[in-house]
């Protein structure tokens, strides 16, 4: 079944832990404090703040890892930490209760207790274990800034980061939300013969699925090998889009060890390596794709027992547990009080009862605890080949990669753990759970997804669009060579048309336009807004005053979002509340139109006039800071604001951390980055808080350095862990 919302929104409406939690009860961690002395790490940190990690041993590079982001954002790791050991209630109430049950439904501390000594090798436990205890050395040392009753971590905390959210990012949430709804979403699809023998491009029509639903916000990445360089270079973008803050929002970091540790990138709050970025010899970025890999199946129940289910004609009893959640019941309770849930499980996974059904959830890598490891051996990789071995361990269970390194190599991988799952159903619906046939076992090779490596164009992009446009030429993978139970996305994104416009176009690419590309401001015409914008202009003439103003902006808009544009508040204002990810069909005109005379009759009133400056109205917002930006939803530059009072929009999410990697001829590596408010992601007291929202703005970046004499002669601080530098 295809997933229907991203990660993200489930997380979203959590609570954000304030940086000071009552610590009643609270744990003494005294012990810990010769933890310092155990580890050999020192923290350099330049201008900007950003932390530069020298350790003897990879385990000692995480462990100041662990310490520094501690510094800067402690709560979040905390929260992080307590989604995923199924603790949230207890400090969250019912809201939080929800994410524990899920946590134990899905059996994540019991295949972590089960594989950690087993499936991990001894070096990522031990990079596990040791920012574990770079956790636990900060909280020793600032028990006020962290919630000790929760303390100690261990590295199986760690690790159950990963287990927990990585079937998210392809929308796990969303089948187990789905399944709470007042009645049954979907029909249970049957075998037919029509559809045994359908291509993937083909049987879209017929399962009516032609277009992702409810994309997630996005992110963009493409490079250029030295073919189509004007200067013989090789250029990777890497640029996830992420919520400006919370649980998977980027921290810059660069880890350095004796061991060939030597890696820059991003790493979310409770991990303990980089998780995109680069080291000398090559990088790769993320964006997030949407195979179909999780499935619902209604199972058919005993009428004389309600705890057996019917498979392959006989009745099997379902494994029953119980879940204990602690939960706050308002926030005047001292303590939370234990509530308890039933937990169920048939031969497909996690069980839910519900008022129209019994219904069983089967996803991709259950119960894989590796993706940490494959992290671990990507960051490490000093050429293709050894990054291609640990990307073929296949332990991330979706996202696109995309790839350059040192010897002009460029790719991208459509990376997805399919299923191999019986033809003929349509695995959009919900499937009979009484039958083997459509209980898959297995997954298709790696030479069974979509790739492109080292295209005769010289580039690959991919926005969170399909792969089956990734390049131009005979390398773009054919729609028809993929079965239609890969559930394979067909759409393209605005961000993707505009790669493609630039990128395709362009046959020798300066390092300026390079970068201009990447901060791209405008819509293309084919874009869902540019077919709007055409529905717009061919209604009738208004009567409203306003609206005929607005119609006159649009009329002349060149479909750029640059902070100057006096028509894109009009057109972003009015169609970013009316469908989700700039996707899909154009809205309905009717509704647009209705909207457009809200936003411009608003807009008259409060500027007196309805062409307001782009950056007046889009604006990021951190601390003192208030600035204007360009950019917009599904722009290459990409903003997505929330709607205030006063119809601005405060940037939340779209581009947070931006890291360009660029190899010169020799294979020198050389970097830029930026990032959405700074290195002291928590700290308000920190210059660090914001004062990277001004070069974000300007649509500047700042130069990574990664050599320690560099980094030197940009110095801020150099400190041991445990050692007062502010």
């Amino acid at each position: 079944m295809r997933p229907t919302m991203h990660y993200s929104v489930l997380f979203a409406a959590l609570l954000v832990i304030a940086p000071a939690l009552a610590n009643d009860d609270a744990v003494d961690l005294s012990g810990y404090l010769s933890l310092g002395d155990e580890y050999d790490v020192k923290i350099l940190r330049d201008t900007w703040g950003v932390p530069h990690i020298f350790g003897k041993t990879d385990a000692d590079a995480s462990f100041g890892l662990a310490y520094a982001h501690a510094e800067d954002d402690m709560a979040t790791i905390i929260e992080a930490l307590l989604q995923s050991r199924g603790q949230l209630g207890a400090v969250q109430g019912m809201d939080g209760a929800i994410t524990d049950y899920i946590v134990q439904l899905f059996k994540v501390w019991e295949y972590i207790d089960e594989k950690y000594e087993t499936d991990l090798s001894p070096a990522t436990r031990k990079v596990c274990e040791a920012y574990a205890a770079g956790l636990n050395f900060f909280a020793a040392k600032n028990p006020d800034e962290a919630y000790t009753k929760l303390m100690p971590f261990t590295g199986k905390d760690v690790v159950a980061g990963f287990v927990f959210k990585g079937p998210f990012f392809y929308g796990l949430d969303s089948s187990v939300l789905e399944l709470n709804a007042n009645e049954r979403k979907r029909e249970v699809s049957t075998k037919t013969a029509s559809l045994e023998n359908l291509t993937f491009a083909s049987a879209l029509e017929v399962a009516g699925n032609m277009i992702r639903r409810n994309s997630p916000i996005g992110s963009n990445t493409f490079a250029v090998a030295p073919s189509r360089s004007a200067d013989g270079w090789t250029r990777l973008n890497i640029n996830s889009h992420q919520p400006y803050t919370g649980p998977v929002a980027w921290y810059e970091a660069h880890m350095v060890s004796e061991e060939g540790m030597d890696i820059v990138g991003g790493a979310f709050p409770g991990t303990p390596v980089i998780l995109h970025g680069h080291n000398r010899h090559l990088g790769w970025a993320h964006t997030v794709n949407s195979p179909d890999l999780a499935d619902i199946y209604v199972l058919e129940m005993n009428p004389d027992n309600p705890d057996q289910y019917k498979f392959d004609g006989e009745w099997l009893d379902l494994e029953k547990g119980e879940a204990t959640l602690q939960v706050l019941i308002s926030p005047q309770a001292k303590q939370p009080m234990p509530v308890k849930r039933e937990l169920l499980w048939s031969v497909h996974g996690p069980v839910m009862r519900t008022p129209h059904g019994v219904y069983a959830i089967r996803y991709t890598l259950m119960g894989d605890i590796r993706a940490v490891e494959q992290y671990y051996r990507e960051g490490k990789a000093t050429d293709m080949n050894e990054w291609m071995d640990a990307v073929k361990m296949r332990a991330v269970p979706s996202l696109n990669f995309g790839y350059a390194d040192k010897d002009g190599n460029i790719g991208y991988i459509y990376n997805a753990m399919m299923p191999k799952r019986v033809e003929g159903y349509d695995w959009e619906q919900y499937l009979p759970g009484d039958i083997s046939e459509t209980l898959w076992t297995d997954y298709e090779p790696f030479d069974a997804i979509p790739k492109v490596f080292n295209p005769k164009s010289g580039f690959i992009q991919n926005c969170n669009n399909t792969p089956f446009d990734t390049t131009i030429g005979p390398e773009d993978p054919d729609a028809k060579d993929f079965s239609a139970t890969f559930g394979i996305e067909t759409h393209m994104t605005n961000r993707a048309l505009r790669a493609m416009e630039l990128l395709g176009a362009d046959e020798s690419i300066t390092r300026d336009e390079f970068f201009a590309y990447k901060f791209d401001m405008h819509f293309s015409k084919d874009s869902i807004v540019g077919q709007s914008l055409k529905m717009i202009l061919a209604e009738p003439k208004s009567d409203d005053a306003a609206v005929r103003e607005a119609v006159d902006l649009l009329r002349d808009w060149d479909l750029q979002c640059n902070p100057e544009s006096t028509a894109a508040a009009v057109a972003v204002l009015t169609l970013q509340p009316l469908f989700s990810g700039f996707e899909g069909p154009p809205p309905p005109i009717d509704k647009v139109m209705e909207r457009l005379a809200i936003v411009a009759n608003r807009l008259k009133t409060d500027h007196g006039t309805v062409g307001v400056e782009w950056s007046k109205i889009n604006r990021i917002r951190r601390g003192d800071a208030d600035i204007g930006i360009g950019g917009g939803p599904d722009i290459l530059h990409a903003v997505y604001g929330k709607e205030e009072e006063d119809m601005t929009l405060t940037a939340r999410a779209g581009d947070t951390y931006i890291l360009i990697a660029e190899w010169d001829k020799e294979g020198n590596v050389h970097s830029s980055s930026v990032h959405q408010f700074g290195s002291a992601t928590l700290d308000e007291s920190s210059p660090h808080y914001n004062d990277q929202a001004p070069l974000l703005a300007k649509r500047e970046m700042k130069p990574v350095w990664m050599d320690e004499k560099d980094i030197r002669a940009n110095l801020l601080a150099e400190y041991k862990p445990g050692e007062d530098w502010k």
